[in-house]
């Protein structure tokens, strides 16, 4: 309870101060978040590189951020590109017998983490100057879902949305989390107007489409792996990848919704 409120304070604190502070808040994410992820696929055997994986992550997701912010000229994106060729060079100089699972695991972390918290820059900047009404509104949009989902499949719940991955996951769950979504949507767009109504009400449906997608994702995982938690560093919530699953699923949607409609 204690970590959870810290949690969300610290967010929504670090959001709205400005936008160093979110940068800061979602690098740290970042950088957590890629090392979490080998930790896990470690329980396998595979050897990510670990330092060249995070590397690339970090200078991603800075990147993006300085461009969105003018401070870069787009055209230094490239050289991102490299370094996600020196992964494949790297593994020539070790001796494992499964090279490119070794590289595919290390290039997944990087995109699968680093990819979407760089794509929410493109989110904060929507309108080229920062915007923390949106950020701030997407994060309680998860939450929302999240909460309406429990409700829901707590007192409701009988149909088992997905089984095979996560058996706690029903559809009345889903249809709870999806109407608390919408709501919190609309009361949304009568305080935070940089998006229009049908806009906030879009992107709540696509966070309990696509959020509960991201929850299953990460649950596939750890069934593959056979692992309970992604991480310790959240005493009682897990770890990153717990937390932030559904986030990491729902961005580039988001983006793609907003920047089309």
């Amino acid at each position: 309870m204690i970590v959870g409120v810290l949690g969300a304070a610290i967010f929504i604190g670090s959001i709205l101060i400005g936008e160093w502070t979110y940068f800061l808040l979602f690098l740290g994410l970042t950088l957590l978040g890629i090392a979490e992820f080998y930790r896990l696929v470690q329980v396998q055997g595979i050897m990510p590189h670990r330092g060249a994986g995070i590397t690339l992550g970090a200078v991603f997701y800075t990147s993006v951020f300085l461009v969105e912010k003018e401070i870069m000229e787009p055209e230094l994106l490239f050289l991102s590109i490299p370094l996600f060729f020196v992964v494949f060079i790297l593994e020539m100089y070790r001796k494992h017998p499964h090279p490119f699972t070794n590289i595919a695991f290390t290039l997944m972390g990087a995109a699968y983490i680093a990819g979407p918290f760089g794509l929410l820059h493109t989110l904060a900047y929507l309108k080229e100057e920062y915007l923390y009404q949106l950020i701030l509104g997407l994060m309680l949009l998860i939450w929302a879902s999240d909460t309406g989902a429990y409700i829901f499949g707590k007192n409701f719940g009988k149909n088992k949305l997905f089984e095979r991955i996560s058996p706690g996951k029903t559809w009345e769950g889903w249809i709870g989390g999806t109407f608390l979504a919408v709501v919190v949507g609309y009361v949304l767009a009568l305080f935070f107007t940089d998006l229009e109504v049908y806009q906030w009400i879009g992107v709540a449906i696509i966070v309990a489409v696509f959020g509960v997608l991201g929850d299953l994702t990460e649950s596939l995982l750890k069934r593959s792996l056979g692992v309970k938690d992604s991480g310790t560093l959240l005493p009682g919530h897990g770890g990153i990848l717990d937390r932030f699953d559904s986030l990491l699923m729902a961005i580039p949607f988001v983006v793609a919704f907003l920047k089309i409609f």
